[in-house]
């Protein structure tokens, strides 16, 4: 909530830092909706972390509502797109996270991750340091499959990468 009033009104714009705890919220309710044939265990721990994720998203809304109401906040969407110079990263960065869900069963979880965090990162890095940002992405990527996939066991989409590893150990 760090914008500057609207020019005239002296109502800070608020409407663009209500799409996180609003898509949050959508998403709390979905997640909620398909934990019912879980075990309990993981049933609890998701109503946990769902819970307080809609205590906090309300406690924001109910901040939000109070300063409308006092005449100190309004719904518009103030600088939720300048500088307009961000806005073409911005649409690709959207691009990029869409075609991850699309990509991701076909190349695998680890080796889509890579290449998501490769090319963000050279994004919004202008494409300065590239072996530094592949290098890291190398990382953040193994780093995440040692985490999910082999500790955790979670069942995330098989690629290339996880088959040579299965292949190999």
């Amino acid at each position: 909530m760090a914008d500057e009033p609207q020019q005239g009104s002296g109502r800070r714009p608020v409407g663009g830092e209500l799409i996180i705890p609003i898509a949050a919220l959508l998403f709390t309710v979905y997640y909620f909706s398909t934990i019912i044939d879980v075990p309990f265990n993981a049933q609890a721990s998701a109503l946990f972390v769902g819970t307080v994720l809609i205590l906090l998203c309300g406690v924001f809304l109910v901040r939000v509502f109070l300063g409308i109401r006092r005449g100190q906040l309004s719904l518009g969407a103030g600088r939720l797109i300048e500088p307009v110079s961000f806005v073409p990263k911005r649409l690709f960065l959207l691009g990029l996270t869409i075609a991850y869900i699309f990509v991701v069963d076909l190349l695998g979880f680890t080796l889509t991750t890579f290449l998501f965090l490769s090319l963000a990162m050279s994004i919004l890095n202008d494409g300065n340091r590239k072996g530094f940002i592949v290098a890291l992405s190398a990382v953040l990527a193994i780093v995440g499959w040692l985490l999910f996939v082999v500790a955790f066991d979670t069942r995330f989409p098989a690629g290339p990468f996880e088959l040579l590893v299965q292949k190999v150990f």
